[in-house]
């Protein structure tokens, strides 16, 4: 067996002779549906970001019955028939943390809402799926997760799997999945182990995501899913219109980890920064509590995601540090003593102008998160229609995959300096 692997190595290495070993497995993990991705043009230079032009996105939503979201709100209600408008529940506000893996909640009931306020709509919903530019699942995966076997040990589990199970078999029964492979439909799932049974069979879909920390690129990516904002936890800061808030934030630098969120919000809204380090996943709540509180965010993570970025500059309202600046004893703290006073209160203006886009309504309002999450869905339509209809016509599927993997391997090897080549050549020359 090692000898097999020992030769199996020697192969690649004379074939890439400059790459190192973990790039020698591109060419078996390469990103399935990433092959479509290099037809579609890029925007050019200084391009305006897509805004809210043109009409909605008609989204087509699955009548599923109450056990696979709103009956999780409440577990005594025996009612199973599909959930409207009219019966649409509040969320729980005793719901803890449980909130801020909510955006299944506020993405179902953006479709549901049937009042006034069209206008500023990015979807609506449709009745008839042949009309459908998408289609919206409304399992409620995260909060699953946290009622059923939240320790993942529990026998309770079993029920979070099974539901898993149930959607999979309605998915797989409807033809609209089958002629797209699910490419066309949108999936919450913002808790890192949402859908965690059996989430390779939806890789192909649109997945509604707060980071990739957790999954490898084939099954989570940028290319084919939506980063979504956590729902803030604390109160959003509606009133912060001080006429001094340079002076009147009195803490330079706040952070704390488990914490009362009531406490939090007050020591948020008196400090000039907030710390948002990545922990085990490369993003937090922590970074959308500090933005409807308008402290400056100081992100510290060199793998994070952020949403809307297509639209919003998060350079203009925040400050980002590598791990490996945050780890130089005292530099950070003193890069923030030093910051402008100017600058400092430019940023908060930007907070105070674009913190609505991270708030969670219902009704939805116009540029609010679930809108700018729709329109997200919509950028993302054309190379699902692409890969479908390419998908239909092709004799081997999977040619331009091979060839773009191959481009790959080239792309990668031309990063590296002559020097990195010549260093590599002479440790294995021996």
């Amino acid at each position: 067996m090692a000898e097999n692997v020992r030769k199996s190595r020697i192969r690649s290495r004379l074939r890439y002779p400059h790459t190192p070993h973990h790039l020698l497995n591109l060419h078996r993990h390469c990103d399935i549906r990433s092959y479509f991705l290099p037809l579609l043009p890029s925007p050019p230079p200084g391009a305006q970001p897509p805004s809210a032009t043109g009409p909605p996105l008609k989204v087509y939503m699955y009548d599923l019955p109450r056990r696979f979201n709103v009956g999780m709100l409440n577990r005594k209600s025996t009612e199973q028939a599909p959930v409207t408008a009219r019966t649409w529940p509040t969320w729980p506000r005793n719901s803890g943390l449980k909130r801020q893996h909510s955006v299944e909640y506020w993405m179902m009931g953006s479709l549901l809402f049937d009042g006034d306020g069209g206008d500023g709509r990015e979807a609506v919903r449709v009745s008839d799926p042949e009309l459908a530019d998408a289609f919206f699942v409304p399992f409620f995966s995260s909060l699953s997760f946290n009622t059923h076997g939240h320790h993942m040990t529990d026998p309770a589990t079993e029920i979070d799997h099974q539901l898993q199970i149930d959607v999979l078999k309605i998915l797989g029964e409807s033809k609209y999945w089958q002629r797209s492979g699910g490419r066309d439909h949108v999936i919450p799932l913002t808790h890192p182990n949402a859908f965690r049974f059996l989430r390779p069979q939806i890789n192909a879909s649109i997945q509604i995501v707060v980071d990739f920390g957790r999954y490898p690129h084939v099954m989570s990516n940028l290319s084919k899913d939506v980063v979504s904002p956590y729902v803030h936890v604390v109160d959003s800061f509606t009133d912060d219109n001080h006429s001094n808030p340079y002076e009147s934030r009195t803490t330079l630098l706040f952070f704390q980890g488990r914490t009362f969120r009531k406490d939090s919000s007050q020591r948020m809204r008196s400090s000039k920064f907030c710390l948002h380090p990545a922990g085990d996943t490369p993003s937090s709540c922590r970074l959308f509590d500090a933005i409807v509180s308008h402290c400056v965010p100081v992100i510290v993570s060199d793998e994070i995601e952020l949403p809307f970025e297509d639209e919003i500059d998060y350079t203009k309202f925040s400050l980002f540090f590598s791990f490996k600046e945050a780890l130089e004893p005292g530099y950070m703290v003193d890069q923030l003593r030093k910051f402008p006073k100017d600058r400092w209160i430019e940023m908060w203006r930007q907070l105070n102008a674009i913190s609505h886009h991270f708030e969670f309504h219902y009704p939805p309002e116009k540029e609010d998160a679930v809108n700018m999450l729709w329109r997200q869905v919509k950028h993302k339509l054309p190379a699902v229609k692409l890969a479908v209809h390419r998908n239909r016509r092709l004799k081997i599927p999977d040619w331009w995959r091979r060839r773009n993997c191959s481009q790959q391997h080239m792309v990668a090897d031309r990063k590296f300096s002559i020097q990195t080549r010549i260093a590599y050549s002479r440790q294995h020359s021996d």
